[in-house]
């Protein structure tokens, strides 16, 4: 099991780096001038690539994390309520995943209504999910 735990780090992290960055891409499609439509392409290029390979990452993560959780049995009886509490950040990531799918797909329509400052607070959403998830593992609250 430690292996597919060593497995799990891993894939969270690669994961969490595409999360970390494709809204920083964001923050600049949403300062890039209407006229500059190399710079537009150019980065909305580098968000659809980060876009599918952290989606690919994110798989392997979700399914490590699934046979840990089966693996060990956690979850079961009382002193487990953190795992409920992490699977629920897990959902919430997972949420915003799909957040920056749609987000992309308004970029690449043109239709992006957000500012670069909604982007740079979107930004920090992982972040403190990231921070939520390590403690409840780490110290496991409840």
């Amino acid at each position: 099991m430690l292996w597919v735990k060593s497995f799990h780090i891993v894939f969270v992290a690669s994961w969490f780096a595409g999360l970390f960055y494709l809204p920083r891409i964001f923050v600049n499609l949403a300062m890039v001038p209407p006229e500059s439509v190399a710079e537009r392409a150019r980065l909305l290029l580098m968000a659809r690539k980060l876009m599918r390979f952290m989606t690919l990452l994110a798989v392997p993560a979700l399914a490590l994390g699934l046979w840990l959780w089966l693996g060990y049995g956690i979850g079961r009886g009382p002193g487990n309520g953190w795992l409920h509490a992490k699977l629920a950040i897990v959902v919430l990531l997972l949420g915003y995943h799909h957040a920056c799918g749609v987000l992309l797909r308004r970029f690449e329509a043109g239709i992006n209504r957000a500012s670069h400052t909604w982007f740079r607070w979107f930004n920090e959403a992982p972040v403190i999910l990231l921070l939520l998830a390590v403690v409840l593992v780490v110290v496991k609250p409840f």
